[in-house]
């Protein structure tokens, strides 16, 4: 199959018998003009300005350089993780191998049929793992999607072997309550954990019913991976945690996590789950133990993803006001809501609370043909007591921002393209943005994999930090 923006050959590799139809969930790409624009250099917006359908622009301090369009622009594209000279981009048919030694010219090295939203991915040493969160016929590579109340659906962790980067080899499988929306890399001596973050918006399915108050840990043997298997399941909101709406109009009821972000160097996790953020320790991470739990009924409808800054004293929480389907980034939403919140963590050990300081949102307004909403992002290591940050703000597009000063974040770069439609709602833009020695990789929804240069003196440190692997949930320590 041809990529025609890099003119390469990609291996389409089935991970097992001819897959399925991906089952999206309630996510489905918008009927868009997906003919590939390029990475021509785009204008810098103007105050109120809106770009054209699929028009590119950005600002000054950042540099587009290369883009691998989408196969497939029908499937979504999702998560991404590192390590070495590697990307791995999650879809909802499976995932895809990058060779980025070359970030102006990244090659496809290979892709890998198993359908399964979302696909969230992380790699460590010779193994990759998967999360599926939609109910499937069995756990193989061709399984189809079925109703969640089939007695027989599978839904849960899945582990390959990526020794062998042309040919990823499906190695083992683990069943998790509720599926595997999300899931944490824990590293450990002897063994790896899993966090497993799942949730129901949907209390008829059979492992979903209430009390689902907690999450599944997976524990993985380094020296016999296909030994993996739950070894439990500890409950974070004894008190059922957030009742949502009627009690808190406009909030997500508490059922389970949508994600977790650990930060081992200090033995720390922060939870976005629903209704409730929490900050937890994990010095023991089979038995994780809540120090404080959060909670914002007035802006914050659904607890998305969380980030720690380098310092381990702040916590960026984000809200998918509408689950990463509604337009929110315009002024009838207004700057609070479908935003970031940004929490400093005071006191010492149990004491520790989270305090609320400020919000911050993207200030482009977004046309309201656009899903845009805060999303999935990763630190700049910046170091020297400065926090910033690169964040996916799906078709509001990239942003990097500087909440050194808790109280007033500022955007400082963002790089973005016009709406894919204009006459109805579309789904694409970035999922997920991340920094990863030296550059800002996104995963584009519909457009495939946009490699971006941030050239800006607040961000320069940051280029001379490098690191061996990058699950941007599992936070490493940069400085």
């Amino acid at each position: 199959m041809a990529v025609a923006a890099a003119g390469l050959l990609t291996t389409l590799l089935a991970a097992g018998p001819a897959a399925a139809t991906p089952d999206p969930g309630d996510l489905t790409p918008g009927s868009a003009n997906r003919q590939s624009t390029g990475l021509a250099e785009g204008r810098e917006l103007a105050p109120g300005d809106i770009p054209g359908q699929d028009e590119i622009v950005h600002s000054r301090n950042i540099k587009p350089l290369a883009n691998i369009p989408s196969t497939d622009p029908t499937v979504i594209n999702s998560d991404l993780a590192f390590q070495g000279r590697y990307a791995y981009a999650g879809n909802y048919n499976g995932f895809t191998i990058y060779d980025i030694a070359n970030p102006k010219a990244p090659k496809t090295v290979s892709q890998v049929l198993c359908p399964g939203g979302q696909n969230d991915i992380s790699v460590h040493g010779d193994l990759l793992f998967l999360s599926t969160d939609s109910s499937r016929s069995d756990d193989s590579c061709n399984s189809v999607s079925q109703p969640a109340t089939e007695k027989s659906s599978w839904e849960g962790i899945k582990i390959f072997d990526i020794k062998d980067k042309k040919n990823p080899r499906y190695i083992k499988s683990v069943e998790t309550a509720c599926g595997s929306h999300t899931h944490t890399l824990v590293p450990g001596d002897r063994d790896l954990y899993l966090y497993v973050a799942s949730y129901s918006p949907n209390e008829a399915f059979p492992d979903c019913k209430p009390p689902h108050d907690g999450i599944s840990i997976v524990k993985v043997p380094k020296k016999a991976p296909t030994e993996a298997a739950v070894v439990g399941f500890p409950v974070l909101f004894p008190d059922g945690g957030n009742p949502g709406a009627p009690t808190n109009p406009g909030v997500s009821k508490t059922t389970g996590c949508h994600d977790i972000t650990v930060l081992p160097s200090k033995n720390l996790a922060a939870g976005a789950c629903m209704g409730d953020g929490i900050l937890f320790d994990i010095s023991r991470p089979e038995q994780p133990r809540v120090i404080d739990r959060v909670q914002d009924n007035v802006n914050f409808a659904f607890w998305h993803s969380a980030t720690f800054n380098e310092r381990a004293n702040k916590v960026v929480f984000t809200d998918e006001l509408g689950g990463g389907g509604g337009a929110t980034c315009n002024e009838a939403t207004g700057p609070n809501r479908g935003a970031d919140g940004i929490y400093e963590i005071t006191g010492r050990g149990d004491q520790r609370k989270l305090a609320f300081r400020s919000y911050f949102k993207i200030p482009r307004h977004q046309a309201d043909t656009e899903n845009c909403v805060a999303h999935n992002g990763s630190l700049v290591p910046v170091g020297g007591g400065r926090d910033i940050m690169v964040q996916a703000w799906y078709q509001g597009g990239v942003s990097v921002w500087d909440f050194t000063d808790s109280a007033r974040p500022k955007e400082i770069a963002y790089f973005e393209r016009g709406p894919l439609t204009t006459d109805q709602l579309g789904l694409g833009g970035s999922w997920s943005a991340y920094y990863y020695n030296g550059h800002i990789y996104s995963n584009d929804i519909t457009k495939g994999l946009d490699v971006l240069r941030l050239d800006d003196w607040r961000t320069e440190s940051a280029k001379w930090v490098w690191t061996d692997r990058l699950n941007v949930q599992t936070q490493p320590e940069y400085h």
